[in-house]
């Protein structure tokens, strides 16, 4: 059941932050990084039903425009975005579902600015610092963000899988690239290759402050990721909280691949 949306804008200092709501209830914030809020549309729907569901394109990606795009897009500041759209929609504190990249924006989000969300569920976090072989994986990723700057969009991608341990039929990683010749595809990967991937994987979260803020901070993790990249980060994470990873049905964006039986695990943890 698809439920009516209402799309608008939020200025801050350095951005113009695109949102949408649907439903009514208890507020749900949906975030990626640099997945945008169309990744969350299915998921969003059936919350709906029961939530007032948020969901938003992070900074620097589609509809969300910053002022300046040399500057990084870091977790911090991702969180800052959060915070002010929990408190400009006025229904907070929020239930946060973040996943990858928005999962370590989450995470930000209850270390910074707790008061805005009374649960936190990272989904799939790549904290590649919480690992011992962190110095290789940020050398790979170095290598990843300059072969897409070179121009080389296909060699990236093939570099990016193989750091995650996702596997692709080579045709889909090749239609993967080539839908990167649209323009709005090819800034939105260039900003998060340029500006967002570096800041979000070597963030280092402070584990003294995740372990007492008043937050409620869970670690998602799907059930088919086993042996990826952000199987290892998520139970790092995990570990280092003192808590037991929160399973999932599928695997990294199951969210968006299969959403209800995703929604039916999550929805008792809002």
């Amino acid at each position: 059941m698809s439920h009516t949306v209402t799309a608008d804008t939020l200025r801050v200092d350095d951005a113009t932050l695109h949102y949408e709501l649907r439903g009514s209830g208890p507020l749900v914030v949906l975030v990626g990084a640099p997945m945008d809020a169309r990744a969350f549309e299915p998921m969003a729907d059936l919350l709906a039903a029961d939530h007032t569901v948020l969901t938003t394109d992070p900074r620097g990606i589609l509809r969300s425009a910053v002022d300046d795009r040399d500057r990084d897009s870091t977790p911090e500041l991702r969180a800052d975005d959060l915070r002010r759209l929990v408190e400009h929609v006025g229904t907070g504190p929020a239930a946060v579902f973040g996943s990858s990249g928005g999962a370590v924006s989450a995470l930000a989000l209850a270390q910074h600015h707790p008061s805005a969300a009374h649960t936190v569920i990272a989904h799939e976090p790549p904290l590649d610092q919480l690992l011992d072989d962190r110095e290789e994986l940020r050398v790979k990723t170095e290598d990843i963000v300059a072969t897409h700057l070179a121009g080389d969009v296909l060699g990236a991608w093939k570099k990016f899988l193989a750091v995650a341990n996702i596997h692709l039929p080579d045709e889909v990683v090749e239609h993967m690239a080539a839908a990167q010749q649209d323009p709005q595809a090819a800034a939105d990967a260039w900003y998060q290759n340029a500006r967002m991937l570096l800041p979000t994987t070597q963030w280092v979260p402070d584990l003294d402050v995740l372990r007492t803020t008043s937050t409620r901070v869970l670690v998602g993790l799907g059930e088919e990721s086993t042996g990826q990249l952000c199987d290892r980060t998520s139970r790092a994470l995990a570990a280092a909280l003192g808590v037991e990873p929160t399973m999932f049905p599928g695997g990294h964006v199951a969210f968006a691949e299969d959403p209800a039986p995703f929604v039916e695990r999550l929805r008792p943890l809002l």
